[in-house]
C-alpha cells in the first residue's frame, strides 16, 4: 500500500511538470509558477530527488549486471582450482587404494587437495570402488565442499558412491581425470550422489563426467560446468536416475548422454553441446547428441529408458540429435531450444544396430513434445516403433520415414499444434485437427493411404512393448474423441567386461591395510579434529 501511495505522488508530480513545460511553452506564467511550487511540493513528499533516482537507476544497473554474470557462468565459465583455498592435502598413489574413504561413518572435508595415481582393472574399480580417489560406502554419508581433486590412472574415478545407503554430497569442487575408464563423479549399486557448482573436465577414453555403472542409484547435480574430450566418454553416462539443473554440459568426442536400460536422465535449465565424431566399436555406424540403448552387458536392467528435458539447450554439431537402439524409451521435450547443425542429422533414429537378437532389436519410442519446436526428419526402421505427440502449440518441421514405409508409426497433434512436411512422409496412424497439418506440397501417407489436406483424422497408438515384462506400455492407448556410446558397453564407448558379477560376495571396497590417504608428516584428520602421523601409500 504504501508503494502504491508513493507510485501515486511521482505521478501527480510528472504530470505537474508536464503542466509547467505546457505553460511556458503557451506563456501561462502564472500557472508555471503555481505548478511549479505544488512539483516541488510532490517531489519533495515522495523523496524522489534526483539523487534518489539515480539511486534506483544505480540498482536496477548492478541487478541487472548480477543477472548478466549469472547467465555468464550458466553458459559454461568453469570454476578454477585457484578459487578454492586448500588448507589440507590427501593423496595415494598405491594401486587399488584411495585417498579419501569413508566406510559405515560420518565425515566431513573442506579446502582440501586430493591427488590419485595408480592403476586398478575391471569391475572392481567400475562397480565397487576400487582405485577411485575418494571413496564412500556401507552406509556412509560423506560431505565435501571446496576440494580440489585430480587423478591419472585407469579406473581412477574422482568420487565414487557405493551401495544402498551410502550418500555422497560433493559442493565448489573441481576434479579432473585424466586416465581411461575415469569418470568425474561414480555412482553404483544403489548409491546417493548429490552435487552442485562443480567443475569437471575428464580427457580419458570412457571416462564420463557424470557416470554410473552396474546397480545404478541416484544423481543430482545443480549448477557447474562438465566436459569430456575422450573417445566413448560422454558427459553424463546413465545406469542410474540423474538429473542435472541448471548446468553447463559438453562433449567434444563422444554423445552428450547416454542412457542404457531401464534408467532415466533429466535436464532441467541446461545448456548441452554435443559433438559425437569418434567411435570405440562398429555396432553402430551413426554419431548422436543422445544415445538411448540397452548393451546386454547386464550392467542396466532391461525396460523402459527415460529422457527428460524441460527448458535450456541442446546444439548438436554431428550427426543425429536422439538415437534408440535394443530398448523401449519415453522422451519428453518442454520448451527446449534444439538445434542439430548437422544438415545432414535426423532429429530421431529408431533403428536396429549391434545391440540385441537381429530382428528385435530397434528402438521402441514415445516421443511427447509440449511447448516444444522440432525441427529435422524422423525414421523408425522396420523393427522400430515411434508414437508422436505433439501438445501445447508445439511445432515438428520435418518428414517421417521420406524413404517409403517402415516400422509401426503414430502421430497424435492436438488442437494447436502442427506438423509442416518437408517431405513425402509414412506413418501408420494419425489423430489429428482439420488444420493440424500443414502437406507443404509433398503427400502424407497414413497406412497406404494418401491424407487430404484440412481433414480430421482418428487412429490408435503402436503397442510399445517393454522387454523386462512384455507388457505394453502404451496399452493400445485410442485417440481422443473416440556407453554406446559414450560409454556404450562394447560399443563406441566404454570398454567393457563380460558383464557378470564378479564371483563371492562385494568386497569391502579397501585394499588389505587401509590406507591413511595423507602423505608424510603431520596432518589434521578433517573428519575428527586430531593430529595423526601418515605413513607411507606406497604399494
Amino acid at each position: 500500500m504504501r508503494d502504491q501511495k508513493r507510485f501515486a505522488k511521482v505521478m501527480t508530480a510528472l504530470m505537474l511538470s508536464a503542466a509547467v513545460a505546457s505553460a511556458a511553452l503557451t506563456g501561462c506564467s502564472s500557472t508555471e509558477s503555481a505548478a511549479a511550487e505544488e512539483t516541488q511540493e510532490a517531489l519533495a513528499e515522495t523523496g524522489e530527488t534526483g539523487e534518489a533516482a539515480a539511486d534506483t537507476e544505480s540498482e536496477e544497473t548492478a541487478e541487472k549486471a548480477e543477472g548478466d554474470t549469472e547467465k555468464e557462468t550458466a553458459a559454461g565459465v568453469p570454476l578454477s582450482a585457484e578459487e578454492i583455498t586448500v588448507s589440507e592435502e590427501y593423496s595415494s598413489d598405491a594401486d587399488g587404494e584411495h585417498a579419501i574413504e569413508a566406510d559405515g561413518e560420518e565425515a566431513s572435508y573442506s579446502g582440501i587437495r586430493v591427488t590419485k595415481t595408480g592403476e586398478a582393472e575391471g569391475d572392481e574399480a567400475d562397480f565397487y570402488g576400487e582405485n577411485a580417489a575418494v571413496f564412500a560406502t556401507n552406509g556412509a554419508s560423506l560431505t565435501i565442499s571446496d576440494a580440489v581433486i585430480d587423478t591419472d590412472g585407469t579406473h581412477a574415478n574422482g568420487v565414487f558412491s557405493y551401495g544402498e545407503g551410502t550418500t555422497v554430497n560433493i559442493s565448489h569442487s573441481v576434479i579432473t581425470t585424466s586416465g581411461s575408464c575415469s569418470g568425474g563423479l561414480m555412482t553404483t549399486g544403489g548409491g546417493t550422489m548429490n552435487a552442485s557448482d562443480l567443475t569437471i573436465e575428464t580427457s580419458g577414453r570412457s571416462s564420463a563426467a557424470i557416470r554410473s555403472d552396474r546397480g545404478g542409484g541416484t544423481v543430482n547435480v545443480e549448477g557447474g560446468y562438465y566436459k569430456t574430450s575422450g573417445t566413448g566418454s560422454p558427459v553424463i553416462y546413465s545406469t542410474a536416475d540423474i538429473t542435472v539443473s541448471d548446468a553447463y554440459l559438453e562433449s567434444t568426442a563422444s554423445q552428450g548422454v547416454v542412457v542404457e536400460g531401464k534408467n532415466s536422465v533429466t535436464l532441467k535449465d541446461v545448456t548441452l553441446t554435443a559433438d559425437n565424431n569418434t567411435k570405440n566399436s562398429d555396432k553402430s555406424d551413426t554419431y548422436q547428441a543422445v544415445m538411448i540403448y540397452q548393451s546386454m552387458s547386464g550392467d542396466a536392467d532391461t525396460g523402459t529408458s527415460s529422457f527428460t528435458m524441460e527448458g535450456g539447450s541442446l546444439t548438436n554439431k554431428n550427426g543425429d540429435i536422439f538415437f534408440v537402439n535394443n530398448t523401449s524409451c519415453k522422451i519428453s521435450l518442454t520448451g527446449a531450444e534444439i538445434v542439430n547443425e548437422d544438415a545432414e542429422g535426423v532429429f530421431l533414429r529408431a533403428q536396429a544396430a549391434g545391440w540385441g537378437t537381429e530382428g528385435s532389436n530397434g528402438g521402441r519410442v514415445s516421443l511427447t513434445a509440449s511447448d516444444q519446436t522440432i525441427d529435422g526428419d524422423m525414421i523408425a526402421d522396420q523393427v522400430s516403433v515411434l508414437n508422436l505427440y505433439l501438445k501445447d502449440q508445439s511445432s515438428f518441421t520435418g518428414a517421417i520415414n521420406r524413404d517409403g514405409a517402415a516400422g509401426s508409426v503414430y502421430v497424435e497433434i492436438e488442437s494447436g499444434s502442427t506438423w509442416t512436411l518437408t517431405g513425402d512422409s509414412y506413418i501408420t496412424a494419425l489423430t489429428c485437427g482439420e488444420d493440424a497439418i500443414d502437406l507443404n506440397g509433398y503427400t502424407l501417407y497414413v497406412n497406404g493411404q494418401a491424407y487430404e489436406a484440412g481433414t480430421e483424422s482418428q487412429g490408435e497408438a503402436a503397442e510399445i512393448v517393454s522387454e523386462s515384462s512384455g507388457h505394453s506400455q502404451e496399452e493400445n492407448r485410442k485417440a481422443p474423441g473416440s556407453e554406446g556410446s559414450g560409454e556404450e558397453r562394447g560399443s563406441g564407448s566404454e570398454e567393457r567386461h563380460s558383464g557378470r558379477k564378479p564371483s563371492g560376495e562385494k568386497p569391502s571396497g579397501k585394499p588389505s591395510g587401509k590406507p591413511s590417504g595423507k602423505p608424510s608428516g603431520d596432518s589434521v584428520d578433517a573428519s575428527s579434529g586430531s593430529t595423526k602421523t601418515a605413513g607411507s601409500n606406497n604399494a
